[in-house]
């Protein structure tokens, strides 16, 4: 199986994270962001939406992060993605509500457009107005994390097991530490993220990530 990817994309390394700690091997294919080859023709050419990352196993292609994890997962029967309806339920649950409420308010809303010109707003109107709207949306959304889904007791996302959910939400959260955001206010989101930090290969994984961490230190950012 090939994986095309970057090594700084957050959801790329939601899987690249996965593979590794399952012990799952994948052909890693570099689309180079920075030089913008995720728009040229041949790459579109597999993927139309131009994103990573994208799955191929033979003829068969699979984008969307939270749709490989589960393909993977099932693929490997890890226990990260369990079989028991309700469990299950839970896991895919949680993986959407992180897609659809934190991940486009913090990374779409409040990272991102801090982060690359081509997601900066038009004006500074525009752009002070998204900030400030998704700052205070992914400040709701972390309380909710912290304190209704979390909790000061669980471990993990879902319970006392890893599951893809935190797989697939941790490398989301660490966004946070490009723009030096220390989740002071969120004790229990701080205390799974060091859970998710503490993983065998977090730090080959995040490696890239971490040097670009590192380029951007001393720009400005508005953290939730």
């Amino acid at each position: 199986m090939k994986l095309y990817f970057h090594p700084v994309s957050t959801t790329s390394r939601t899987i690249m994270l996965f593979a590794s700690e399952a012990g799952i091997g994948l052909d890693y294919q570099l689309v180079d962001l920075m030089k913008g080859e995720h728009l040229q023709p041949a790459y579109l050419a597999i993927n139309p939406n131009g994103l990573v990352p994208l799955l191929e196993e033979g003829d068969f292609r699979l984008s969307e992060s939270s749709a490989i994890l589960k393909y993977l997962a099932d693929r490997a029967e890890s226990p990260a993605y369990p079989k028991a309806l309700k469990e299950r339920a839970r896991v895919n649950e949680t993986m959407d509500w992180i897609n659809s409420n934190l991940y486009r308010d913090f990374g779409y809303g409040v990272a991102y457009p801090q982060m690359f010109p081509h997601h900066r707003r038009p004006s500074d109107v525009l752009q002070d107005g998204t900030l400030a709207w998704a700052q205070a949306k992914t400040r709701g959304w972390l309380a909710t994390l912290d304190k209704s889904m979390l909790g000061p007791k669980k471990p993990f996302l879902c319970g006392e097991q890893v599951s893809i959910a935190d797989y697939f939400g941790a490398p989301i959260l660490t966004l946070g530490d490009l723009m030096r955001a220390d989740y002071a206010d969120y004790p229990n989101v701080r205390r799974w993220l060091a859970n998710m930090r503490a993983l065998p290969t977090w730090p080959r994984v995040n490696e890239a990530f971490y040097g670009y961490a590192q380029a951007v230190k001393d720009q400005p950012f508005l953290t939730p």
